[in-house]
């Protein structure tokens, strides 16, 4: 508890403490997110190094730099990164924008722990990827468990609802560029030169004039539809990339002494720009960012976008409340029935604080014929429609609840680009989508719930006014109905 300021006042006088924000500050579960996550940020142990020292019985060698350094900046409260984290995604906010808005938010502030109002950024954006590469995928769905684990606490939801969920697949697109193999080619050609000048190879030369002109002759030719044209484009941009190459791998040996991690990294430029070249349009396992090697091509028959570039996530709701219990991403584009395990295990641990698990799917029929892989949960769709119960028919009948969740989730919460390095960056940005849109379905709980009280309070307001008018109408013979009538 802070001692009060004489020249500032307290968060708590400043703002109305029935915003649902505020009631939600003090309904998370923030000591258990803190223990759960202080593990992950805790300072190493370090062995050392051995150096020469001398003593009374002349040189030895002695342990330099061990034990756990006290040395470097203090971390910053977890609980606000936590809640820097959980409003970003709420709110649909990026890292730079989220720290600029807390300095002028005081509802932001109070929901992170401050007591006092402070008129300036938490911290540099920065710090924000840096504790969510801390934490990792096991911290964030702590993030994405408190939100449940809150829910079930404020009677927003019954834990027995949590025994029947929607289970549906997405695509959470990557942020590239359309990959026409035009674009590739020139990406390929500008990356290689950038590396070989960073490694310090003079380049004879780099074609980048031919090089822009071939990459506008190619956008004109596709645009008219002149496809002989537009191949032989591209071949002369094979060509180009080519002439690149070659001459940095022969120029290769010039910086093998100068630095390894310079040498590795062009390697690796070199290796994928000659994946791109030799490429076909139709190879299953495409190059489609030179940045984002891990990005795949995935087809889910929509006639407005035939082909998202990313990767296939897995969202599972309540099948009442439409509350996220489960969100994962599944590199490898796999057949939707084969990740329905792993969704319901990661759902099974998120909901292994409530003491229930889910005994009842509703799914599409791309997940038809994985019964065996899921003893004990029962599967529904609408393939086996004629041997379910009436009970059964209704639940398949709200299947399509999920829909505007992944809605929501993609124009709300930025799952609809992600903008997080590797498959590591896919799967957490995942979860702290989910996060975030049960932040907010939180927050409409609160206020649904204020609501309620709100109006019961005027209901009573109101019958108190009736009673009294009435009792200033009439006298209290009346009131005691002892009043008889005039003979």
């Amino acid at each position: 508890m802070a001692t009060d300021d004489f020249f500032r006042a307290r968060l708590d006088q400043m703002i109305d403490l029935r915003h649902p924000l505020a009631v939600l500050a003090k309904r998370m579960p923030w000591a258990q997110i803190e223990a759960a996550l202080a593990p992950a940020l805790a300072r190493k142990d370090r062995s050392g190094n051995l150096a020469e020292g001398l003593d009374l019985f002349g040189p030895t060698l002695q342990p330099v730099g061990a034990g756990v350094s006290a040395a470097g900046r203090p971390r910053l409260p977890i609980r606000l990164m936590v809640a820097l984290l959980y409003l970003k995604h709420a709110y649909n906010e990026s890292d730079e924008s989220v720290v600029e808005r807390w300095g002028q938010d005081v509802y932001f502030q109070f929901f992170s722990g401050q007591e006092y109002f402070e008129p300036r950024p938490p911290c540099d954006a920065t710090q924000i990827g840096r504790f969510r590469g801390a934490i990792g995928e096991a911290g964030v769905e702590e993030l994405l468990k408190a939100t449940i684990d809150t829910a079930v606490a404020t009677k927003a939801v019954r834990p027995s609802e949590f025994e029947r969920v929607i289970v549906d697949t997405t695509v959470q697109e990557k942020a590239v560029a359309f990959p026409t193999d035009s674009r590739l080619l020139e990406v390929a050609r500008y990356q290689v030169v950038k590396a070989a000048k960073a490694a310090g190879i003079e380049l004879k030369q780099t074609l980048a004039r031919e090089g822009k002109q071939l990459r506008r002759r190619a956008g004109g030719y596709a645009h008219a539809k002149q496809f002989k044209r537009l191949r032989r484009v591209l071949k002369r941009q094979r060509t180009v990339l080519g002439i690149v190459l070659r001459e940095v791998r022969r120029k290769l040996a010039e910086i093998a002494t100068r630095s390894p991690m310079m040498l590795a990294r062009l390697n690796t430029v070199i290796e994928r720009a000659q994946r791109i070249r030799t490429q076909q349009p139709k190879d299953k396992n495409k190059l489609y960012a030179m940045h984002a090697p891990e990005v795949e091509c995935i087809g889910k028959g929509k006639a407005r976008q035939p082909y998202e570039f990313g990767v296939k996530a897995s969202i599972a709701v309540t099948h009442r409340s439409g509350l996220v219990v489960g969100a994962r991403t599944f590199p490898g584009n796999p057949y939707d029935g084969h990740i329905l395990s792993a969704q319901l295990e990661q759902t099974n641990i998120l909901l292994e604080d409530v003491g229930r698990t889910p005994k009842h799917v509703v799914v599409d029929l791309g997940f038809r014929g994985v019964d065996d892989d899921n003893p004990g949960v029962e599967i529904i769709h609408r393939g086996r429609f004629k041997s379910l119960t009436n009970h059964q028919r209704r639940w398949l009948r709200r299947r399509q609840a999920v829909e505007p969740a992944i809605g929501h989730l993609k124009a709300d919460h930025r799952m609809d680009r992600c903008w997080l390095a590797g498959p590591t960056g896919d799967a957490l940005h995942a979860v702290l989508c989910a996060a975030g849109f049960n932040l907010r379905w939180l927050l409409r709980a609160i206020a649904r719930g204020l609501l309620k009280q709100i109006s019961w309070a005027y209901y009573l307001w109101r019958m108190a006014c009736v009673h009294a008018v009435w009792a200033m109408l009439t006298s209290p013979a009346e009131r005691n109905g002892s009043i008889t009538a005039n003979p």
